[in-house]
């Protein structure tokens, strides 16, 4: 019979779970609001794990009772919390604070990516970067990537699906006047052997790319979003789609108006939709 190899002391140690009734003094103050939850170790040192809710006191209480989530746990000595007005505030909130804080935990959102984007020159698409041009400003981009291999890696993505050429998207190099590889396989439209004209394979091109296209900042400077719960009332002031801070009172707001020294891409994918369908309540700054 075969048997299993032995787990190491720390995995079987970490599979433990024990209610933390230590933990449970935090619970007491917690809302059933929407916010940001803060899980903390020892004092001085870098915050456990960040989250967010619409429901803080039901969302912290499940963690307790995660039996995944013992590690977690036995490491925390207290949990602190901000209310939002909102669960824009709190994505927005939590997004940030993961960026200052670096917490151990939240791996996902701490990596530093350096954003890239797809733009069209003399007919093809290429990479380019945030750290070279304003994303929130530039035109013409087409989607936001972690790395120049995932921007290429969507772009073969759409030539396979769209009967695209990728010798004339750059993707693959062809000897002149021959056709690629795909295209005896008919699975692109034959742009490389005159089976279809540059002026189709460029249209089919730019339809295909629609879906991904970044939107330019709509706004001539800083507008204030505003959510309400309940009593609580918070205008979050966003400039080119970065998050910059939240007020009470809008003539608070023009403190917070910054240039951000990079494109937010956590802040861009929480703020576009409500912001470009007119559903989200703002004020201009």
């Amino acid at each position: 019979m075969h048997l299993p190899a032995r787990r190491r002391p720390e995995f079987e140690q970490a599979r433990t779970y024990e209610y933390p009734t230590h933990l449970r003094a935090a619970i007491d103050d917690l809302p059933a609001a929407p916010g940001v939850y803060v899980f903390h170790g020892q004092e001085g040192d870098l915050p456990l794990y960040i989250g967010k809710s619409i429901n803080l006191r039901q969302r912290v209480l499940s963690h307790l009772r995660n039996v995944d989530e013992a590690r977690l746990l036995r490491q925390t000595l207290r949990i602190s919390h901000i209310r939002t007005a909102g669960e824009m505030g709190a994505l927005l909130l939590e997004a940030s604070l993961i960026k200052q804080q670096q917490p151990l935990l939240n791996q996902k959102l701490r990596r530093n990516r350096q954003l890239c984007s797809l733009r069209m020159v003399d007919g093809k698409p290429e990479v380019v970067y945030s750290k070279d041009l304003n994303f929130a400003t530039e035109p013409q981009l087409y989607g936001l990537f972690a790395s120049r291999h995932a921007a290429q890696e969507s772009l073969r993505s759409l030539a396979d699906q769209h009967k695209l050429c990728y010798g004339a998207l750059g993707l693959e190099k062809l000897p002149p006047g021959r056709a690629c590889f795909r295209a005896m396989l008919k699975q692109c439209a034959g742009v490389c052997c005159g089976d279809e004209s540059p002026e189709a394979h460029r249209t089919r091109l730019f339809t295909s790319l629609d879906g991904l296209r970044v939107a330019c900042w709509p706004y001539p400077g800083a507008i204030g979003l505003v959510e309400r719960h309940e009593t609580l009332v918070q205008i979050h002031v966003i400039r080119n789609w970065c998050y910059l801070g939240s007020v009470s009172d809008v003539t608070q707001a023009p403190a917070l108006d910054r240039v951000a020294t990079a494109f937010d891409a956590d802040g861009y994918k929480v703020l576009c939709k409500p912001l470009l369908t007119g559903k989200a309540e703002m004020v201009l700054l």
